[in-house]
C-alpha cells in the first residue's frame, strides 16, 4: 500500500501541474476592453413578490430587453409577469422649469423647486400652479438644500431636494434655508478668455453655517406654518420622519453634534414636543436615513441608536417612551428589512457573528426570539422577505464563492439555488486568490482586517511589490468577505505580480462605535496609526518587497495617503493621493466638527492631524493628485501642502485636472488611471508599461 502511494503522488501532483496550466489568464482587452470571458454572468434581479408564494425576478434576455418571471417557491416553474405600466406611477404633466418633481402619494398633486429658490405646488387635475413660498434668492432656499445639508445630512442622492409629502398628501414639510451668513468660497474656472468664478456658500469647520426653519404647507389651506425652533440657533435638522398616523417628527441636534432631539410638530400651529433625547460623550451621527422607523398606526416606533457601542434596536411607543429593547449584542450595520406588526416580528440584516460578513435575523418586537436565519461563513448582501415572511431569497457570497441566490424558509432552511453567478469559463481562468488576514495594533487593542490579493502563480519564496488601497474614514470600511469582481484591473495587476491589500482600523465598523470614539477630536491620528501597524505586519512578510509599498486613495483615503509619506514615512515609501483633505480647517462644518469639534475648541488637535504639520518627515515620493473645481475637498487642501513641500525643497509630483469634481470621469478619468498605472510600472514592478495602454482608447475601467 506504502509503495502504490508512493507511485501516486508524482501522478497526481503531474495532473495538478497540468490541470493548472491549461487555464488562462485574461488577456488585454477582456480587461480594459470590455472583452468577454463568461468567467461570471449577471445575475437576475429580484423585484420583490407577487404574494408569499411566488417571487419576481427581471433579467437581461440574448436580444437585450429585460423580462420578469414569476416563480412559484415550492415547485421552481417560472411563468411570465406583465411588466408594470409606469404611466399609472406618475401622471403625465408638463411642468415648466420644476426642480426635484415630486408626486404626492395620491398622485393629485406635485411639489418642486424653480431656480427663484421657491417651492411650488402643482394641481394634476386642474393643471394650476401655486407658489407656495416667496421669499427665496440667491441666499435664502425654499425646499432646495444648502450645500452643507445636501453633501453631509440629507445626502447627495436628494439631489438637493429639501421638501417631503405626509402619506395622506395633505401637508408637505420643508427646510428652509439663509445662507446670507455662510462665507463664499470662490473656485476658478479657467473656460473662456477670462475664466470665470464659481462661488458656493460652504461653511468650513467654525464657520457660520446657513439659518434653518422648518416649515409646514397644508395643500388644503394653502398656508405654512412653522414649526417651534429659532432659526438662529447653533443647530442641525435631520430628515423629517411622517408617521402613518400623521404625526411629524423632526430630528433636531446641537452644534456639537452630541445631542440628538426628536419632536412632535403639531401641524396645526407649529408647537414641539420632545419625544425623544440621545446624549453621547463623542458624537451622534445625524445622516441616518433608517434612524426612526415607524409601525402602523398607534404601535409605535423602533429607534436605531449607537448609544451602548455598537448599532441596536429599541421599540418606543408613539409618545417616545421606551418599551424595551429589540437587539443586544454586537450589532453593526444594522438595517430593517421588514416588519410584520402582526407577528411583532422585525427581520433585519446586520453584522454580527462576523464584522466581515453580514447576516439576516428577525427578533420579536419584545426583545425575544432573536434567530439568526442566514446560513454558512457568507455575506448576505441583498435580503428579500415575502409578504408573511414565510420565505426570503438571499444574495450571497465571499472571497472565494461567486454571488448567488437562495430561496430561504422561514426556519432558515435552504430550499434551492434560485441563481449563480459563476459562468461557463469559470475554470477555465486563472483567478487571484484573496484571503483575510488579522494584524494586532500597536497598542494591542484591536485585530485589524487585512484583505490581501496574491498574484497568479504566487510563490512564496518570492518578494513581491505590494499595492495598498485604502479609504480609512470613520465607519467607511472597505474589507469584507465578500466576492471581488473579476476582470478588473486588479486582474491585470495580479498577473502581473503585485500583491494588492487593503486596510481597515479601529475607526472602519469592525469594531462598532467603541473602536470610533477613539478618533474623537484627533481624527486622523488613530487611523494612520493602525495603518502603519498592519504595513510594518506587511513588511515582515517574507515574500514582500519592503522597499516596494506603495498606499493609495481618494477623497479621506487622499488624506490618509498624505498622512502615510509624512507621519509614517518610515513604513510607506510611495503613494498617490487624490482629491485629498491635509488639514481639517479647510473642510466643512457639519463633517468636521462631529468628529474634531471646532479648531476655535480644538486647536492642538487640529494642528495634530494637519499632514503639514508632519510635511518636514516626507522623504519618499507621493504624488498628489486633484480636480480644479472640486466642491467637496477644494483643491486648496492640496495647494497649502504643495506649498509646504516647496518651500522646504522636497521632491514630490502633482497632477491637476482642469475642472474635474471630486472624482474624475470621461477622458480625464481615464487619463488619471493610466498616469496611476504607469506610476505602479515604474516604481513597483520596474518595467516598461506595456504598449497596448498606449494605444487609443485602451483603458475603460477604474482600478
Amino acid at each position: 500500500m506504502a509503495a502504490t502511494k508512493g507511485r501516486l503522488l508524482p501522478c497526481l501532483l503531474l495532473i495538478a501541474i497540468s490541470t493548472h496550466a491549461q487555464k488562462q489568464n485574461y488577456t488585454f482587452e477582456q480587461i480594459f476592453k470590455n472583452g468577454e470571458t463568461n468567467v461570471v454572468k449577471q445575475l437576475p434581479t429580484v423585484k420583490g413578490w407577487a404574494d408569499d408564494a411566488h417571487y419576481l425576478l427581471t433579467q437581461k434576455e440574448a436580444d437585450g430587453h429585460l423580462s420578469t418571471t414569476m416563480v412559484d417557491v415550492k415547485t421552481g416553474k417560472a411563468v411570465p409577469y406583465p411588466d408594470m405600466d409606469m404611466s399609472q406611477l406618475q401622471p403625465s404633466t408638463s411642468i415648466s422649469g420644476g426642480i426635484n418633481i415630486t408626486f404626492s402619494p395620491n398622485k393629485k398633486y406635485a411639489a418642486y423647486t424653480k431656480k427663484d429658490n421657491n417651492l411650488y405646488l402643482y394641481d394634476v387635475a386642474a393643471g394650476k400652479e401655486t407658489k407656495l413660498t416667496t421669499d427665496g434668492s440667491t441666499t435664502i432656499l425654499n425646499g432646495y438644500s444648502s450645500w452643507v445639508y445636501y453633501e453631509e445630512i440629507l445626502g447627495r442622492a436628494t439631489k438637493y431636494k429639501a421638501f417631503w409629502w405626509s402619506d395622506d398628501s395633505k401637508h408637505l414639510c420643508f427646510m428652509h434655508f439663509d445662507e446670507s451668513q455662510v462665507p463664499v468660497f470662490p473656485i476658478y474656472v479657467a473656460d473662456g478668455q477670462h475664466g470665470y468664478l464659481e462661488n458656493t456658500r460652504y461653511p468650513k469647520a467654525g464657520d457660520k453655517n446657513p439659518d434653518v426653519k422648518i416649515g409646514i404647507a397644508s395643500v388644503d389651506a394653502n398656508n405654512i406654518v412653522w414649526a417651534d425652533f429659532n432659526a438662529q440657533d447653533d443647530q442641525y435638522f435631520g430628515a423629517p420622519a411622517w408617521s402613518p398616523d400623521g404625526q411629524l417628527w423632526i430630528q433636531w441636534m446641537n452644534r456639537k453634534q452630541n445631542n440628538l432631539k426628536f419632536y412632535s410638530i403639531n401641524l396645526t400651529d407649529g408647537s414641539k414636543k420632545e419625544v425623544y433625547d440621545e446624549k453621547q460623550s463623542t458624537w451622534i451621527d445625524l445622516d441616518e436615513s433608517e434612524r426612526i422607523t415607524f409601525l402602523p398606526a398607534g404601535k409605535g416606533c423602533i429607534v436605531k441608536s449607537d448609544r451602548d457601542g455598537w448599532e441596536n434596536l429599541y421599540y418606543y411607543d408613539n409618545n417616545g417612551q421606551l418599551k424595551n429593547a429589540i437587539t443586544n449584542g454586537n450589532f453593526w450595520g444594522t438595517s430593517i428589512i421588514k416588519i410584520d406588526a402582526k407577528a411583532n416580528v422585525v427581520y433585519f440584516k446586520a453584522r454580527k457573528e462576523n464584522s466581515a460578513r453580514f447576516d439576516f435575523y428577525k427578533a420579536g418586537l419584545d426583545g425575544k426570539g432573536l434567530t439568526r436565519l442566514s446560513f454558512g461563513e457568507y455575506s448576505h448582501d441583498l435580503i428579500s422577505v415575502s409578504p408573511n415572511g414565510s420565505y426570503f431569497i438571499t444574495g450571497y457570497s465571499n472571497l472565494s464563492t461567486p454571488p448567488a441566490l437562495a430561496l430561504v424558509d422561514a426556519k432558515g432552511k435552504v430550499v434551492r439555488e434560485v441563481a449563480s453567478s459563476k459562468g461557463s469559463s469559470f475554470n477555465d481562468y486563472n483567478l487571484p486568490k484573496s484571503e483575510l488576514k488579522y494584524v494586532t495594533s500597536t497598542d494591542g487593542t484591536f485585530e485589524l482586517p487585512v484583505l490581501i490579493t496574491y498574484p497568479i502563480n504566487f510563490d512564496p519564496a518570492k518578494r513581491y511589490p505590494v499595492l495598498i488601497s485604502i479609504y480609512g474614514g470613520p465607519n467607511a470600511g472597505t474589507v469584507y468577505d465578500r466576492w471581488r469582481p473579476t476582470g478588473s484591473p486588479a486582474q491585470w495587476f495580479a498577473q502581473e505580480g503585485m500583491i494588492q491589500v487593503a486596510f481597515d482600523n479601529r475607526s472602519s465598523g469592525h469594531f462598532g462605535k467603541k473602536g470610533l470614539n477613539y478618533i474623537f477630536r484627533q481624527l486622523g491620528k488613530y487611523e494612520i496609526e493602525d495603518f502603519m501597524a498592519c504595513g510594518r505586519w506587511l513588511k515582515r512578510q517574507p515574500w514582500v518587497d519592503s522597499n516596494k509599498l506603495c498606499i493609495t486613495g481618494g477623497s479621506f483615503g487622499g488624506y490618509m495617503t498624505c498622512m502615510a509619506l509624512t507621519y509614517g514615512a518610515d513604513v510607506f515609501p510611495y503613494g498617490i493621493a487624490n482629491s485629498s483633505v491635509t488639514d481639517w480647517q479647510y473642510y466643512d462644518t457639519h463633517y468636521t466638527e462631529r468628529f474634531m469639534n471646532t479648531p476655535q475648541d480644538n486647536p492642538e488637535g487640529y494642528k495634530n492631524t494637519s499632514v503639514l504639520t508632519y510635511a518636514n518627515k516626507y522623504k519618499g515620493l507621493l504624488r498628489i493628485v486633484h480636480g480644479t473645481s472640486d466642491d467637496n475637498v477644494h483643491m486648496q487642501n492640496s495647494l497649502v501642502f504643495i506649498n509646504k513641500l516647496e518651500d522646504m525643497k522636497k521632491h514630490f509630483e502633482f497632477m491637476l485636472y482642469p475642472g474635474e469634481r471630486h472624482g474624475f470621469i470621461g477622458a480625464k478619468g481615464v487619463h488619471s488611471r493610466y498616469e496611476a498605472y504607469k506610476f505602479y510600472y515604474q516604481y513597483l514592478l520596474e518595467k516598461p508599461m506595456p504598449a497596448a495602454f498606449w494605444a487609443p482608447d485602451s483603458a475603460q475601467k477604474g482600478f
